[in-house]
């Protein structure tokens, strides 16, 4: 009966469906659908960038307003998850990830309809919210229809699209820039949503059957979101505001008071925001802690580049972002892979090795002068590329491997907003290094892209400051590597008895 019912719940969960899909495909109908997803949302947040000079003109918008339109994604996006992972789980993840979708492509047309700077930063809180829809629940769906043996392959694939859309992002958004304003890298967005929207509910289907009878916790998504918020504008303000200044310290004192009431609060529920239980597996907390790590050690380093390549080097924009186009087409090709790896010999290895490359590319960068070549530089980014794709899908697939079925959503978004949180404190660690190393204003101005040429002895201060932010990185990377080598190997047969287990959750 025990096996009946595992047949039942796993591969063939993904054939169930009949119509023009067909029912062997529809695994590799999803995964289409999440990655077109997928790959907007990683074209937008970063072709932004590119536009930022052109907008605070057109706009007549200052450094700050241009700040918040890309932390206001930021910020919705990472606040959001963990709400809309537990609503999925009750309501059903196809129809949340739709309604992402739609969410995304309004949010879009409204940026490229905005008349000034705050029609604009509240139109990108609408697509962080749609961001964060389809953020959450991709993971979970390829998780769903995909079988453990073949989850990592899958999330490789699926994880291509972050490295693509950071190759085309740059590409795409300098030829739009070239030939049109700014307004068009958001309302190239709107057709593609549409396509992306139609063919997201003809072709996908819910696999399991939606927690409805349950009650969602208001009062535990309050506290989490806002002491979320608290965190994250305390983490990107106290550079400017100084992390002892009054605003900084209140900040930080709202989100431990609400981080406690949430734990408190959760734990008084018998249908908590957030299951507790999901931590009672040994290879999912590492791989959360892992995660969370990497990208507070590595996110900074993207930013410290191009600061570098622009204010040192003297590169414009554009060409900056280009040339670090080497890290994801690595990324790309070495990711699904590593997810076959994993799919043959568990995530532990592969993951673990990846952060070791790439503690070995954050060496190399300490060796960054202001006259090194490119060749050099070149160098590191690949190393980059190969630790990254050596580590997401693999990473990625053991922590949702230890998830059931029912909590598939919320599982996905802790890990998502745990690496959120990590990114963002990273974010503010390269802004820490540029603020004790250049001018507020020069910093500013470096950030939303404008062309500045830095003295000769600012240029060697900011090198300085990148080498201590990278030597900081590498500590924070082999303590990632640490927590993924002790996660311990996946139970094969734990893998594959995962959603029976969930069943009952």
């Amino acid at each position: 009966m025990e096996s009946e019912r595992t047949a039942r719940t796993n591969v063939p969960a993904a054939q169930q469906h009949r119509g023009f899909i067909g029912r062997f495909e529809y695994k590799w109908v999803a995964l289409s659908v999440t990655t077109i997803g997928a790959l907007m949302a990683a074209i937008d947040s970063n072709i932004v960038i590119l536009a930022l000079p052109d907008m605070m003109i057109k706009l007549h918008a200052d450094l700050v307003a241009m700040i918040w339109v890309i932390m206001g994604y930021i910020l919705m996006s990472a606040t959001l998850l963990l709400t809309f992972g537990r609503l999925a789980d009750m309501i059903g993840r196809v129809r949340m990830y739709n309604l992402g979708f739609v969410v995304f492509t309004i949010g879009s047309a409204l940026c490229g309809f905005s008349t000034d700077a705050l029609q604009l930063i509240l139109a990108r809180l609408v697509q962080g919210a749609g961001a964060a829809m389809m953020m959450v629940n991709s993971t979970a769906i390829i998780t769903e229809v995909f079988p453990p043996n073949e989850r990592g392959r899958a999330l490789g694939l699926n994880g291509i699209t972050f490295a693509v859309g950071g190759v085309l992002s740059p590409v795409l958004g300098g030829l739009i820039l070239t030939v049109a304003d700014w307004r068009w890298i958001f309302f190239i967005n709107v057709p593609i949503g549409i396509l992306g929207a139609v063919w997201a509910y003809r072709a996908l289907h819910e696999t399991s059957i939606p927690n409805k009878d349950q009650h969602f916790d208001l009062l535990g998504a309050v506290f989490f979101s806002i002491g979320l918020v608290a965190l994250l504008l305390a983490l990107t303000l106290g550079i400017s505001l100084s992390w002892l200044s009054t605003p900084i310290l209140i900040l930080f004192a709202v989100f431990a008071i609400l981080l406690v009431l949430f734990v408190w609060w959760e734990r008084r529920l018998a249908q908590p925001m957030l299951d507790f239980s999901l931590f009672n597996n040994r290879v999912y907390n590492f791989s959360v802690i892992a995660a969370m790590l990497q990208a507070l050690a590595l996110f900074a380093v993207n930013f410290l580049i191009v600061f570098y390549l622009q204010g040192v080097r003297g590169y414009d924009p554009l060409k900056a972002a280009l040339l670090l186009i080497p890290l994801p087409i690595v990324s790309s090709v070495v990711a699904p892979i590593s997810g076959y790896i994993a799919d043959r010999i568990g995530a532990r290895l592969p993951a673990t090795v990846g952060l070791l490359i790439q503690s070995a590319a954050l060496l190399w960068f300490t060796r960054i002068t202001p006259t090194t070549s490119y060749l050099s530089l070149a160098v590191g980014l690949v190393l980059m590329g190969i630790g990254g794709g050596l580590f997401w899908s693999p990473n990625t697939s053991a922590a949702m491997n230890g998830a059931p079925v029912r909590r598939l959503g919320i599982a996905s978004a802790t890990l998502a907003t745990m690496r959120q949180v990590g990114m963002v404190t990273s974010f503010a660690l390269s802004l820490a290094v540029a603020a004790g190393s250049l001018p507020q204003n020069v910093m500013m101005q470096l950030f939303v892209g404008t062309n500045v040429t830095l003295g000769s002895q600012m240029m060697q201060d900011f090198v300085v400051g990148m080498h201590s932010a990278f030597l900081l990185s590498i500590v924070l990377s082999l303590i990632a590597a640490g927590a993924s080598f002790v996660r311990g190997k996946e139970d094969r047969n734990q893998m594959q008895n995962v959603h029976v287990v969930g069943e009952g959750a």
